[in-house]
């Protein structure tokens, strides 16, 4: 049976993550690999970094030295499936390309396309699901791979895979995990469909949840609100857009937190008074910098000044004693 010739489209490094794991398998195949790659579809050079350069998109990169064709069209116009045609793929992988299919761009694809998403569908439909997974408290995410539909993350589910959410896991964490299992989770998908053995199952509409794009903004902190919720914040914006606050004229991006709840008095550490949310009250050795919220603590145990680099507690306090006190904004 000649491999089934499909067209990968995808930008960050999560798809290169796939595509790894795609090369791996069709190399293991001994010349029965069930698939083959025909080309890469993937967004155009672009400004990236503090020089904003123009950069190649992480899957180029990949592609270059593979001997892979690789497509980079401003828009999924007629000259684009054009392009398309003539690799004359069957079917189409998307794996975080981050642009809608029409109708006409799908019909080049007789086997259809699929999706690789990082969560439960249909918990977390949308851009940023692995973040809206640690804001929402989430023990437990999962990858589906799923057919592409007209609403997004609304296709027939092929296949999904749980995966916990560990108590100190971080969206850089969570991402490269995610990646992983999903990268194997596509090519089972893949070869299934290449069997003619594949299986769908509708989604349950009704139980849909949706996330939104990330905004750098998103990140800043706000203090009048529940420990746990300032916890998660962190969690999910690590690395990027970074939870940040300010100590004066400082921004403090924190990395890594813990909600401490009523374990210690923060009355005990200023005036007898319970201070204001943002209210440095203290140090603890073991849980770190303690910052007061409206139903308890944050234990700050990581952070990165501005232009300086990530430091524990102790380090950025034996620097900085005069925090103890301030009410961060």
């Amino acid at each position: 049976m000649n491999p089934l010739p499909i067209l990968f489209a995808g930008t960050p490094e999560i798809a290169v993550i796939a595509l790894d794991t795609l090369a791996q398998r069709m190399g293991d195949g001994g010349g029965n690999a069930r698939y083959s790659l025909a080309g890469i579809l993937t967004n155009p050079d672009a400004p990236a970094g503090r020089g904003r350069r123009i950069s190649a998109p992480p899957v180029k990169e990949w592609a270059r030295d593979r001997g892979i064709p690789v497509l980079q069209p401003e828009r999924l116009d007629a000259a684009a499936r054009a392009a398309v045609r003539e690799l004359a793929p069957e079917l189409l992988v998307v794996v975080a390309y981050g642009r809608i299919f029409g109708p006409k761009f799908l019909s080049l694809f007789h086997r259809g396309g699929i999706n690789m998403h990082p969560s439960l569908l249909p918990r977390h439909r949308g851009p940023s699901p692995i973040q809206a997974a640690l804001l929402a408290g989430d023990t437990i995410t999962g990858v589906t791979v799923q057919y592409l539909a007209r609403e997004m993350d609304s296709g027939d589910i092929i296949a999904q895979r749980d995966v916990p959410i560990p108590e100190d896991a971080d969206a850089g964490t969570m991402h490269d995990r995610l990646a992983r299992e999903g990268a194997v989770l596509l090519v089972e998908s893949i070869e299934a469909i290449a069997r003619g053995e594949a299986k769908a199952r509708a989604q349950d509409h009704d139980a849909a949840t949706y996330c939104t794009k990330i905004d750098k903004t998103d990140g800043w902190i706000d203090w009048n609100g529940p420990a746990t919720r300032i916890e998660r914040q962190v969690r999910a914006y690590t690395p990027w857009p970074g939870a940040r606050t300010r100590w004066g004229d400082m921004v403090l991006q924190i990395t890594a937190a813990g909600a401490t709840g009523d374990r210690i008095d923060p009355g005990e550490k200023i005036g007898g008074e319970t201070p204001p949310p943002g209210t440095v009250v203290g140090v603890d050795t073991a849980s770190g910098i303690l910052v007061q919220t409206t139903d308890g603590m944050l234990a700050v145990r990581r952070l990165k000044p501005q232009s300086r680099r990530e430091m524990d507690h102790r380090s950025f306090f034996n620097g900085n004693p005069s925090i103890i006190g301030s009410v961060l904004e």
